[in-house]
């Protein structure tokens, strides 16, 4: 079941999608961006195929997704085959996620036709090269993932340049898959290891994995950036994303033109318990998502700080996520405080990734400004990673920098931030602050979800 010669060839496989008869995820993506209705999209995967059908198709009846997901168990993710086989033939509920490769591309194409929604993978893999080549076969449109967003938050022992260099392969069979005719949509996790992820840091790594994923032939490229919970901030990311992929590749209608889509993670660090509050926090992220003119929001649930949504729950999330688009009519944005975000995000970008992008190996380049502290990540799992940066929260909520590592940021830069944070007792992070701002959105803040609801009518 693991051997490739097994799959059927690229045509075959294009020609079964083709007759499915119902749009690619590229295609929806185009039509949503800037619109304020952003696409729908839950989370969910579990390990038998029978229930993970079902829940596609519950998913469905219930909340009608505009793309569905299928969410791959640990061991795929880090290629332990055997352990999912065990699995499988103990208790397949014991898995966290739908084994695709194991199960198989025939298998993946009856989730396919029990649907009327497109199908992601969504993952978490260093290497997701076998698993990309089953998802094509089973007709899967959009595959998410990038050697840095896939190995910093998940993988300790895993060099980044040798998880950029397989997922190179990915974005070169990406690119062949396109060019034959079916456009795969290329998503790229910038949530990181979403606890205070400060914008810049999130925007560089996914524009990073997207000028690599161009050069291979990828063509559909979803920036995905997690809700950090200033709304001036995330609005202002939000529009920065495409203004700066512009800059480093071409995103015109020509024939080599890029499209990029926005994708919004509803808020993905600690949730509030509490129902209503967590109620209010998705759809917090609803408006976030329709004021930023995203092409698709992933969704959280209200049952999110206890685990695993049941499907009523994950529906919920669905409802209350639509909720927020509705409360984006008329709303109100302060357009002067929003441009300023943009200026800053924008500059911390380039001074990120510019110098980076002046070499002639890019991989080689990445892996070398993660050694040096060049670029870097809070809270990495990867021990490729420095994690000397230290992200608080301003008075406002914003996400600043209480301490830059060895970022390479000019003086300009590092004295707006200091700005931002003048009016705290003290910009100096403490263990004591540092808990208090990971957990702001599961607390009742004067900037929290509430205030922002009000803030448009206001």
């Amino acid at each position: 079941m693991l051997n490739l010669e097994v799959l059927p060839d690229l045509d075959e496989s294009i020609g079964y999608t083709r007759s499915l008869g119902k749009p690619t995820v590229a295609q929806l993506l185009g039509q949503a961006q800037g619109t304020g209705r952003p696409l729908v999209q839950p989370r969910c995967g579990v390990g038998d195929h029978a229930a993970m059908r079902e829940l596609l198709i519950g998913l469905e009846r219930q909340a009608a997704p505009d793309v569905l997901t299928t969410t791959i168990d640990s061991h795929t993710r880090l290629l332990q085959f055997a352990s999912v086989r065990r699995a499988l033939n103990a208790d397949p509920g014991k898995l966290n996620g739908y084994p695709l490769v194991t199960h198989g591309w025939e298998r993946g194409r009856e989730l396919n036709e029990a649907t009327s929604a497109p199908l992601q993978v969504r993952h978490g893999s260093p290497d997701g090269r076998l698993l990309f080549d089953t998802a094509v076969a089973a007709g899967f449109t959009s595959y998410e993932g990038g050697g840095i967003g896939y190995n910093v938050p998940y993988c300790k022992e895993v060099p980044i340049t040798e998880s950029l260099r397989t997922w190179q392969e990915v974005d070169r069979k990406a690119g062949e898959v396109t060019a034959a005719g079916l456009t795969i949509d290329r998503e790229l996790f910038g949530t990181l290891t979403a606890v205070l992820m400060p914008p810049s840091i999130c925007i560089a790594t996914t524009l990073l994995e997207a000028v690599l994923a161009v050069a291979e032939g990828v063509r559909c490229v979803s920036v995905s950036y997690p809700q950090g919970g200033h709304l001036w901030q995330d609005l202002a990311a939000l529009r920065a994303i495409p203004r700066l992929a512009s800059r480093y590749f071409d995103t015109s209608d020509g024939p080599s033109g890029v499209r990029v889509h926005t994708v919004l993670h509803q808020f993905m660090g600690v949730f509030p318990q509490e129902r209503e509050q967590a109620a209010e926090l998705i759809t917090y992220g609803g408006l976030t998502a329709a004021l930023g003119g995203v092409a698709k929001v992933v969704t959280k649930s209200p049952a999110e700080a206890r685990g695993i949504p049941s499907q009523a729950e994950n529906s919920e999330g669905m409802r209350l996520t639509r909720l927020g688009f509705d409360a984006a009519a008329g709303f109100r944005i302060d357009e002067e405080r929003v441009a300023a975000e943009v200026e800053l995000i924008e500059r911390e970008v380039r001074e990120l990734i510019d110098p980076v992008l002046e070499r002639t190996d890019l991989v080689r380049a990445i892996g070398e400004a993660f050694e040096e502290g060049r670029l870097d990540v809070p809270f990495a799992a990867s021990r490729f990673v420095r994690s000397e940066v230290v992200p608080c929260r301003d008075p406002e909520g914003a996400i600043r920098f209480a301490g830059f590592g060895s970022l390479p940021f000019g003086a300009g830069t590092r004295r707006r931030n200091d700005e931002c944070l003048r009016s705290l007792a003290s910009a100096a992070s403490t263990l004591d602050s540092l808990v208090r701002d990971v957990n702001f959105m599961a607390e009742e803040q004067t900037h929290g979800p509430r205030h922002w609801l009000a803030a448009g009518s206001s």
